[in-house]
């Protein structure tokens, strides 16, 4: 009989930012800033990631979804699947896109309920089903399935 676990997802909040940073006034504000161009959307950023599933099936098995935002469009994500063993220290075996590169937004992926489902089992070839919010209007995604074959991640 094949034993299915099935992950709790962890949902990161998003925190709600407060007010900006004020301008100084008086000396400070007439410091140059010669040289230091102003910054664009365009430029890339450092990769902000966020993992929104986790699961661990006995001792010696993790799979994780992460959420990646886009460096180049600031409303735009990537989702990972990882796959990690543990022999000692976990060690990743292998990881693969849920969806295209930037197909997600951001905002719902990293907020409440963004993952609609994350169904991972400990038999061999071990599927995986994974299905997350796209908007809270939209709703969630199709189930996007993989089967998870010594360690590997293959599309079903």
């Amino acid at each position: 009989m094949a034993a299915t676990a099935t992950a709790v997802t962890a949902t990161i909040g998003v925190t709600a930012g407060g007010p900006g940073n004020p301008q100084p006034t008086g000396p400070q504000a007439a410091r140059s800033t010669a040289g230091q161009g102003p910054k664009t959307q365009t430029e890339p950023r450092s990769a902000e990631h966020r993992r929104i599933a986790l699961s661990v099936l006995g001792k010696d098995v993790k799979y994780t979804l992460t959420a990646l935002r886009s460096r180049t469009e600031p409303l735009a994500a990537s989702v990972r699947l990882e796959v990690f063993t543990f022999d000692g220290t976990w060690r990743e075996t292998d990881r693969a896109l849920v969806g295209e590169a930037d197909s997600w937004f951001w905002f719902p992926l990293t907020g409440r309920h963004a993952v609609c489902a994350f169904s991972t089992s400990s038999t061999q070839p071990a599927p995986v089903a994974v299905s997350l919010l796209i908007t809270p209007s939209v709703g969630c995604s199709p189930t996007e399935n993989f089967r998870i074959d010594n360690g590997r991640i293959v599309p079903a």
